[in-house]
C-alpha cells in the first residue's frame, strides 16, 4: 500500500510539474531561450537546463503562468540582451547587473508596460537610451550606472511617473538635462555623476521632495546652481562638484535636517556644511554620552 501511495505521489509530482511547464506560453519560453543563447549560457556560472520545465530556470521567477521576474546578476553574462525579451509581457523585473553584456539596451523593452526594475549596471552597454518611456508608467528603478551609454537623457523618461531610482552615472550621456524631469516627483535617488552632461538646468528640483540622493557631479554643467534644492528637506547627500556652476546662491540655506554629504566648486560653501556637520556630530555623540550615565 506504501509503495502504491509513493508512486501515485510521484505521478502527480510529474503532472503538477508538467502541467506548471505548460503554463508558461511558448513566445515567453522562446525568448528565454533567446536570452540563454544570446549570453553565452553555456558560460554561466549558474547555467538553465533547457530541457527541465521553465520554473526550474536560476533566476526565472514565474507567477500565473507567466515570467515576471529575471534575477541574473554576477552571473558571467557575456553577448547581448535580445530583442524577443519584448514578448515578455508579464516582467517587472530584469536585473542582468554585473556581467559582461555589449551592445545596446533593445528599444523593445520600453514596451515592457509591467517593468518595475531594470538592473544592468556594471556591463558594458553602449548605444543611446531608449527614446520612448510612454508605456514605461509602472518604473520604479532605472540603474545603469558604469557602462558606455552615449546621447541624451530623452524627455519622455518623465513618463515614468512613479520612478524612484534613476541611476546613469558612469557613462557618456551628452546634452541638456531635459526640463520635463522636473515632474519625476517619486524620486528618492537621481545619480548622474561622471557623464558628458553640460548647459544650464532650467528647471527646479522642488517638486523631488522625497530625494535623499542627488548627484550631479563631474559633467559640464553651467550657470547657477538649479532651483528647489534647498527645500527638499530629505536630503541627505548633494554633490554637484566637478561643473562649471557659477552662482551658489540657491543653496546658501539648506533645509534638509539629514543633510550629511555637501560638495561642491564653493570650498566656503562646503567648509560651511561642514562645520554644521561636525557640530551635529558633536551634539548627536553628546546626547549618546549623557544616555549612558
Amino acid at each position: 500500500m506504501t509503495y502504491k501511495l509513493l508512486s501515485v505521489s510521484f505521478l502527480l509530482l510529474i503532472f503538477f510539474n508538467a502541467k506548471l511547464s505548460a503554463q508558461v506560453p511558448e513566445k515567453e519560453k522562446s525568448a528565454l531561450i533567446d536570452l540563454y543563447q544570446a549570453t553565452n549560457g553555456d558560460s554561466w556560472t549558474t547555467k538553465w537546463n533547457l530541457n527541465s520545465p521553465v520554473e526550474q530556470w536560476y533566476g526565472v521567477d514565474i507567477s500565473d503562468g507567466h515570467v515576471v521576474s529575471i534575477i541574473l546578476y554576477e552571473n558571467n553574462l557575456t553577448g547581448q540582451i535580445p530583442k524577443s525579451l519584448k514578448n515578455l509581457k508579464s516582467l517587472q523585473v530584469l536585473d542582468l547587473a554585473l556581467n559582461k553584456i555589449q551592445g545596446e539596451l533593445p528599444d523593445e523593452l520600453s514596451a515592457l508596460s509591467q517593468l518595475k526594475a531594470v538592473k544592468l549596471e556594471m556591463n558594458n552597454l553602449t548605444g543611446h537610451l531608449p527614446e520612448n518611456f510612454t508605456a514605461l508608467t509602472n518604473l520604479e528603478e532605472l540603474i545603469l550606472f558604469k557602462n558606455k551609454i552615449t546621447g541624451p537623457i530623452p524627455a519622455s523618461i518623465s513618463h515614468a511617473e512613479k520612478l524612484r531610482i534613476l541611476d546613469l552615472s558612469y557613462n557618456r550621456l551628452e546634452g541638456n538635462l531635459p526640463e520635463a524631469m522636473a515632474s519625476l516627483a517619486n524620486l528618492t535617488k537621481l545619480a548622474l555623476k561622471e557623464n558628458n552632461l553640460e548647459g544650464e538646468i532650467n528647471f527646479s528640483f522642488a517638486r523631488m521632495r522625497k530625494l535623499s540622493e542627488l548627484s550631479l557631479s563631474a559633467n559640464g554643467f553651467k550657470g547657477s546652481i538649479p532651483q528647489g534644492i534647498s527645500s527638499l528637506t530629505e536630503l541627505q547627500s548633494l554633490q554637484l562638484q566637478e561643473n562649471d556652476f557659477s552662482h551658489f546662491e540657491n543653496i546658501q540655506q539648506m533645509k534638509s535636517a539629514y543633510l550629511s554629504t555637501f560638495e561642491t566648486d564653493d570650498l566656503k560653501l562646503n567648509i560651511k556644511y561642514q562645520k554644521l556637520f561636525d557640530s551635529d556630530n558633536r551634539m548627536a555623540n553628546s546626547q549618546f554620552e549623557d544616555s549612558n550615565n
